[in-house]
């Protein structure tokens, strides 16, 4: 072990050093320091030997705007070496939308998922998910505030950045990583504009449906002193903004009796088979047979605050050395807090009458039965998350033309993401207590129709409308705490060098050796595990009208609240402060218990959770070397990187050692100690790749390339965790989070690409690609498994490597401006895909077949107007959720942007924009059938009015 650390400490020092020494020689040189020039010069893609370079002299664009961004990504993709699409600044300081990945999803081939309030969090490029993709800023690795290495692009104001790559091939001299694509974002140089230049910016914003408002301010500073040897960019952004988003949703899933034509089935009726004609038997026709399990609707509303300060300080004493120091650090304060009804009206010999079947599934049902654990029991659901993300990244790179022939790089940064939320997210309910008779009746929206009529006459709907029930009309329930502690930290280094060839057609040998350590650690603060959550609920639940009143302090009728969706369901709910009702629970301590003890709230407090916390640590060398080669009408590299990764893992395991039932669906499980898991492993590929690039004429081009890529697993998925925690409400499963031992995902890639630059700043291009994936992770289920509790059997279930995926498809892209100022862009990616696990053919989860993106732009004289629409099909986010071919997935969403802007003078501007546009929801569905809804978000349509100052 301290071989190891001595080893990684002479690294480390020795990049270090190797970055002072070009500065101890630019300071004996006595030559005038003339201008310097970009050290970069060949690729954006190649970030890795110097983060920071472009692939056009940034100098001479002098010119702003949507026209002049596509002009600079244009000619980023000419240059490259590889398939690679970019996006550009609109200016110092000003990224074409006000989220990273909104504007990512405007190139082709790459679409996103969105979070709360419709912000865009997550990335795919060719329709691979987030876990095939790398996210570097310069060049470096971020950390991540999640349980996987997916960077999450809201913790991220696009304020801070000056462009991004996609790059789809690959490079030796490119970071692995990535299967479906390598997103490098890229910050400003204090260079690209010599002088002193200045932009502030102030926004405000308004949602339509939720009525509320937001606001951001960001400023940037560049400035070149000393004779244009030293420069310095500093920036800094601060933006607050409230939304809402409404929810609706299969809370715990759809309930399917078995089918004997699948082996891999055996149901997942908590209650008993689902049988509508009440004989007590499984019949043919009630084979597979579906009906709602739990559902919910509601609102999550957010308060988010997000700020970030950047700089850079760049000396170019002279031609040949560079040296660049810079840092981000950035704070994400979004706290959510969602306010729902749920029903639970899960099958029981008895519960249900009056049954309709359509097609195999239940679309409606009446209760009626008066017993309390019986009846339908609607419940207010208080869900809270606490995310506070900081994330910071600092580091130091130089470049050194030591002489002709021979060019050194170098670079050490430190990225970091920490989370601090143990404990305080809640999902917090409150059940309620009075006879009534309940009809609910399944239609294609994203709720059933709900008709609630209590025996003292009440209606739900009207009754929550009215304000007509009150805390005696509820008794506590489940009050699940939790909440992570995440920490991911990630050193790397790098020493580079390009060797002049010039001889046998190689141009440059490039090589290189890096060090990345990753060290993430999770510690899950939850009260599940010592049965907390259930400590008021069924026998033991107290009367809320007992606690003091004032629990309930709200009744919510928000403005536009699903007014999109037409069935018929409580449209106003009622609410209550979690921090207040805790308070109660605790001063209602000392009181009896009808188990006999008293309550006391330290027994359901939340602990540290072992089961489903980790610390993995990674380590990773890799070496690579790359040959550059050109011709009269051509160019090409070919090179390999050997990558060798050691990973140690810890979790802790419990064992069960006996289930307590309290009541329908309510369960207690009592653990043994925990004893600690320690799993190393290890792996090593040699990942080859090529590039060749025929120019037929100056403007027409074609590309090949092939590699070997790989991708690593998640970084939870190597921790040896589990969790039974879904005793607690009847569903015994038991989940393990991962292995050391999963391989990552390798595929053998190529791609071919025509690309025609036929005008200025216009191009036609259409691309094929094709990837054999190997070890792709999936999920087995292994149902009826005897984990060693007595009288019960567990559905197991674990991520394992599957046997190999096929993913091809074909891009195009057409982008053209006129001289009268109107543009256009549209760009289309269609993706076909299979993945084979133990023989059987599935779905793989996470690729989209189909994305599109179609843009319109006019730039005439100060005003710019565009509009963007960007579609996605849907795609499968999971397999075999309810059986063989039953298949969770995101529906079809079509996100329609436009701004206009105008130019006052030389030095203000304003612009307006407006966000989802077409009002869509996402929604989340079984097999595209709408009977059988997932889950549904609307965000609403959104506008921001922006004025800017330049000095």
């Amino acid at each position: 072990m301290n071989a190891v650390r001595l080893h990684r400490h002479c690294l480390y020092h020795g990049i270090a050093l190797a970055l002072l020494m070009p500065a101890a020689t630019a300071w004996s040189q006595q030559a005038t320091a003339t201008a310097a020039v970009d050290p970069a010069g060949e690729t954006a893609a190649a970030a890795e030997d110097d983060p920071d370079r472009t692939a056009i002299d940034l100098e001479t664009v002098q010119v702003s705007g949507v026209r002049a961004a596509l002009a600079r990504s244009t000619e980023l993709k000419r240059d490259a070496a590889t398939v690679q699409d970019s996006i550009s600044a609109l200016e110092l300081g000003r990224f074409p939308d006000d989220n990273v990945a909104d504007s990512l999803s405007h190139i082709t081939g790459v679409s996103i998922t969105r979070t709360a309030g419709g912000e865009g969090q997550k990335v795919s490029v060719r329709g691979l998910g987030p876990e095939y993709t790398l996210t570097t800023f310069n060049g470096r690795i971020l950390a991540t505030d999640g349980a996987g290495r997916d960077f999450a692009y809201d913790v991220l104001p696009s304020d801070v950045i000056s462009g991004a790559d996609v790059v789809k091939g690959a490079q030796s001299v490119l970071t692995e990583g990535a299967i479906g694509g390598l997103i490098n974002l890229r910050s400003a140089s204090p260079f690209d504009q010599k002088g002193q230049h200045a932009i502030v910016r102030v926004e405000g914003d308004r949602n339509q449906m939720s009525e509320l408002n937001g606001r951001k301010f960001s400023a940037t500073y560049s400035n070149t002193f000393a004779d244009d040897t030293m420069g310095i960019l500093l920036g800094a952004v601060y933006a607050e903004r409230k939304d809402r988003t409404d929810i609706a949703g299969n809370d715990g899933g759809w309930t399917r009796n078995p089918d004997p034509s699948d082996p891999n089935w055996g149901g997942n009726a908590w209650g008993g088979n689902i049988d509508p004609n009440g004989n007590g038997e499984l019949d043919p026709d009630e084979y597979g047979l579906i009906a709602p399990g739990q559902f919910r609707v509601g609102s999550i509303l957010e308060d988010k605050k997000r700020r970030a300060f950047s700089g850079k300080f760049e000396w170019r004493p002279n031609d040949d050395v560079t040296i660049v120091v810079d840092g981000l650090k950035t704070r994400l304060d979004s706290p959510q807090v969602s306010y729902q009804q749920s029903f639970y009206p899960l099958f029981a010999p008895g519960r249900w009458s009056d049954i309709n079947v359509q097609n195999g599934i239940v679309t409606g049902f009446t209760m009626d039965n008066p017993d309390p654990e019986q009846r339908m029991n609607p419940e207010l659901l208080n869900q809270t998350e606490h995310r506070v993300v900081e994330t910071d990244l600092f580091g130091i790179n130089g470049r050194w033309n030591v002489n002709d022939s021979l060019t050194l790089t170098g670079d050490l940064y430190r990225s970091s993401s920490e989370r601090s939320s143990g404990g305080q997210d809640t999902y917090v309910v409150l059940r309620m207590n009075q006879p009534n008779v309940t009809r609910i009746d399944l239609t294609r929206g994203a709720m059933p129709n709900v008709t609630t009529t209590f025996d003292d006459g009440r209606d739900l709907s009207t009754g929550l409308a009215n304000g007509q029930f009150t805390d005696r009309d509820f008794n506590t329930h489940y009050m699940e705490l939790r909440g992570d502690n995440i920490k991911d930290e990630i050193t790397g280094g790098t020493i580079g060098g390009k060797l002049y060839v010039g001889e046998w057609n190689i141009d440059n040998l490039n090589f290189g050796f890096t060090r990345t350590e990753r060290s993430k650690r999770r510690d899950l603060i939850n009260n599940t595990l010592n049965g907390g959550a259930d400590y008021y609920s069924v026998d033991n639940a107290i009367n809320v009208g007992d606690l003091g009143g004032g629990v309930l302090d709200r009744t919510l009728a928000l403005p536009h609240f699903m007014d999109k969706v037409g069935s018929a369901f409580p449209r106003a709910f009622l609410g209550f402060d979690v921090p207040n009702y805790l308070a109660s629970l605790e001063a209602y301590n000392g009181q009896p218990r009808p188990d006999g003890t008293v309550y006391d709230y330290s027994m359901a407090a939340p602990q540290w959770n072992p089961l489903e916390s980790y610390r993995v640590e990674e380590k990773t060398n890799a070496f690579y070397v790359q040959a550059d080669l050109s011709g009269e009408r051509w160019n090409a590299d070919v090179g390999v990187r050997v990558v060798s990764t050691q990973t140690r893992a810890e979790a802790w395991d419990a064992k069960i050692i006996s289930i307590t039932e309290n009541g329908a669906f309510n369960y207690t499980a009592r653990y043994a100690d925990p004893t600690p898991v320690l799993q190393d492993g290890s792996y090593r590929y040699i990942l080859p790749s090529g590039n060749f690039t025929w120019r037929f004429t100056d403007d027409l081009m074609l590309r090949l390339g092939a590699a070997k890529t790989m991708a690593r697993p998640p970084v939870d998925k190597l921790a040896p965790t589990n969790t039974t925690a879904s005793v607690s409400w009847g569903e015994f499963t038991q989940i393990y989070g991962g292995n050391v031992d999963l391989k990552p995902y390798t595929a053998k890639q190529g791609d071919v690409s025509l690309e025609w630059y036929f005008a200025e700043q216009s191009i036609a291009n259409v691309a094929v690609f094709y990837k054999r994936i190997e070890n792709q992770i999936t999920t087995s289920w292994e149902p009826g498994q005897d984990i060693g509790v007595p009288g019960y059997l567990f559905n197991v279930m674990r991520p394992i490597n599957g046997d190999y995926a096929k993913v091809h498809g074909v891009e195009a892209g057409l982008q053209h401006f006129w001289e009268n100022g109107l543009g256009f862009r549209a760009q289309y990616t269609r993706n076909w895909s299979k993945s084979f696990v133990d023989g059987e053919e599935r779905p793989l989860e996470g690729i989209a077949p189909s994305v599109y993106s179609l843009g319109l732009m006019y730039e005439k004289g100060p005003w710019s107007v565009s509009a963007t629409a960007d579609h996605s099909d849907g795609f499968v986010t999971a397999t075999n959720v309810l059986g063989t071919g039953y298949n969770e997935q995101s529906d079809k969403l079509t996100w329609l942007t436009a701004s206009i802007s105008y130019e006052i003078n030389d030095m203000f501007s304003v612009s307006l924009q407006g966000q989802n546009l077409l009002d869509e929801a996402q929604t989340y569905s079984i097999n595209g059938n709408p009977l059988l809804s997932q889950g549904y978000y609307r965000y609403g349509r959104s506008f921001t009015l922006g004025f800017s100052a330049r000095f």
